[in-house]
């Protein structure tokens, strides 16, 4: 077991550092950079005496005139030391404090997305399994394929209409307006459970509908497997049976999906939070990366890409403990 997680890790740093240098370097390839955004600003709103060496100065001076390989080692190596993600451009903040404010937030969403699709798509993967082909079975399917159908941001926005004809107030953010600024209390936690559920549920949609399918079909193969019948014909109780052998041996798949679980419920998050205005990373990375402000953008992509592999490392172990075949392999 102990070999077994040396190398998981291994390979988890390993990630981390190629993500880092992907992620910096794709947020550069567009031509320009946050100077020429704003030169371009500038001459957009009638100034047109920027001396010629204005562009040069301004790069010296953020460091942009750098090649692109020595930006990235003193990036990556302020972070490492120091914990420093550079500074926004944009904001007049560090990111670092950027980053800090807009991730709890973050964090809160796709943790309660995760725990809304193990707590769903659980109990109805198992019960279409020893089901099947019954008239629930086929209404989860339906329902299993809509939520794969249909996008998330046009989930928020059919949501966010329903409530706003019907309710009267359109469904954003993640505090009422009272609570909106002030500062955290018992009610201001309570009224943000009471906004939460909205994009957990939109961002866990997808998610669910797809882990139902697998739980199902993980669970039929393993109910036609001899062991199955060979219990049964001993006298094993059916509900002993099934959670004892079937549903143990199906939880590996499932959970082995929680890599790839992670990363769309990541994704989701960004483009809900924008849809939905929440107080979140997503509406930072998009602004961040329209002005080209590389060191937020960057920042934001690293952390949140770092907390996925750190997920996928988790999942990695769970499955191990799970599975004790799987650390030999």
């Amino acid at each position: 077991m102990r070999q077994y997680i040396m190398r998981r890790a291994i390979y988890m740093l390993l990630t981390v550092w190629i993500i880092s240098l992907v992620s910096f370097t794709v947020i550069q390839l567009p031509p320009g950079d946050y100077v020429t955004s704003m030169v371009s600003q500038m001459l957009g709103g009638g100034a047109s005496n920027i001396p010629p060496d204005f562009e040069e100065q301004l790069r010296a001076q953020y460091g942009l005139d750098q090649p692109i390989y020595v930006q990235y080692f003193k990036w990556i190596r302020n972070i490492v030391l120091h914990g420093d993600f550079g500074y926004s451009f944009i904001y007049k903040e560090d990111a670092s404090f950027l980053i800090s404010e807009r991730l709890p937030m973050t964090l809160a969403i796709s943790a309660s997305s995760v725990l809304f699709i193990w707590v769903v798509a659980l109990p109805i993967g198992i019960f279409s399994a020893v089901r099947k082909y019954s008239l629930a079975d086929y209404l989860f399917t339906f329902i299993g394929f809509i939520g794969l159908a249909v996008p998330n941001f046009l989930l928020a926005l059919v949501l966010m209409y329903l409530s706003y004809r019907y309710g009267g107030q359109a469904m954003i953010g993640l505090f009422s307006s009272e609570y909106a600024s002030a500062p955290w209390s018992i009610g201001k936690f309570f009224d943000l459970l009471k906004h939460m559920w909205i994009p957990v549920v939109i961002i866990g949609t997808a998610g669910t509908a797809g882990l139902i399918r697998t739980m199902r079909a993980n669970l039929l193969d393993e109910l036609n497997k001899p062991y199955v019948d060979t219990a049964r014909a001993k006298g094993l109780r059916e509900r002993t049976l099934l959670w004892k052998y079937p549903v143990r041996h199906a939880l590996n798949p499932f959970v082995a999906t929680i890599g790839w679980v992670l990363p769309g419920l990541i994704a989701g998050e960004v483009i809900v939070s924008i849809v939905l205005n929440l107080p979140t990373s997503g509406p930072i990375i998009l602004e961040s990366l329209m002005a080209q402000d590389m060191y937020v953008a960057s920042g934001f992509i690293l952390v949140l890409s770092v907390l996925t592999v750190i997920g996928t490392f988790l999942s990695d172990l769970a499955l191990a403990w799970l599975d004790p075949r799987i650390r030999l392999s």
